[in-house]
C-alpha cells in the first residue's frame, strides 16, 4: 500500500519506484511471517499473514480441517490470498496456497519471494505445532519433506527470488530482501 507523499521511507520504497506489493511463499516453517513483519516496517506498508486473517474469520486451522476439511479451508485461502493482493502490504502466504492454479495465476502479476529451510533448521520450528499437515504416524520432519517436495515446484514456478532461512538469522533474511527490492526499483 503506497504511503503518503510526506511519508519518510527510503527511496527504494517510494511511490512512484517499488510495487505495492510483495507476497512471501514457501514451505511450513519457512519464516514467511517472521520474515513479512520486518519487511513491511522497513517499507512502511502493511503486513498480512493469509493465515491468520483466516484463522480471525472462522478459527482455527486446525478446527477449520475437523469441521470443514482441507477443501473448505483452501476455497476460504484462495478469496483470502486474492484480497490481500488487492489491498497491497507485505503478503505472507500459507504453505499450500501455491496449490490453486488461480492463485498461482494472480501470483505472476506481483513480486514473489520464496523461502527455503532446511529439514534440520525447521525440526525446531515445526516442533509441539498443531499443523494439520504434519499430524499423522510418520514423523513431522519426515512428512513436512515429502510436504515440501510435493510443493516446490510450484513455489519456483510462482518466485522471482528465493532466500533460505536456514541458518540465517530472520532480520538479514528481511535485509536481503529490501536490497532485492532495490535493485528491482
Amino acid at each position: 500500500m503506497k504511503l503518503p507523499p510526506e511519508t519518510v521511507m527510503p527511496p527504494f520504497f517510494a511511490a512512484s519506484a517499488a510495487p505495492e506489493v510483495l507476497v512471501l511463499v514457501g514451505p511450513m516453517g519457512a519464516g514467511k511471517t517472521s520474515v513479512g513483519r520486518r519487511v513491511a516496517r522497513t517499507a512502511g506498508w502493511r503486513f498480512v499473514d493469509t493465515d491468520k486473517a483466516i484463522v480471525r474469520e472462522h478459527g482455527s486451522i486446525p478446527a477449520i480441517f475437523a469441521e470443514h476439511g482441507e477443501d473448505r479451508f483452501r476455497e476460504w485461502e484462495r478469496e483470502q490470498v486474492a484480497e490481500a493482493i488487492a489491498g497491497g502490504g507485505v503478503i505472507s502466504l500459507g504453505g499450500g496456497a501455491v496449490l490453486s492454479e488461480d492463485t498461482r495465476d494472480l501470483l505472476r502479476t506481483v513480486p514473489v519471494v520464496m523461502l527455503t529451510v532446511s529439514p534440520e533448521a525447521v525440526a525446531e520450528r515445526i516442533s509441539g505445532t498443531d499443523r494439520p499437515l504434519l499430524h499423522g504416524e510418520e514423523d513431522p520432519v519426515q512428512r513436512w519433506t515429502r510436504i515440501f517436495a510435493e510443493r516446490r515446484a510450484l513455489y519456483e514456478e510462482v518466485a522471482d527470488a528465493r532466500f533460505d532461512t536456514s541458518r540465517v538469522p530472520m532480520s538479514r533474511v528481511a535485509d536481503q530482501i529490501v536490497e532485492w527490492m532495490r535493485g528491482r526499483a
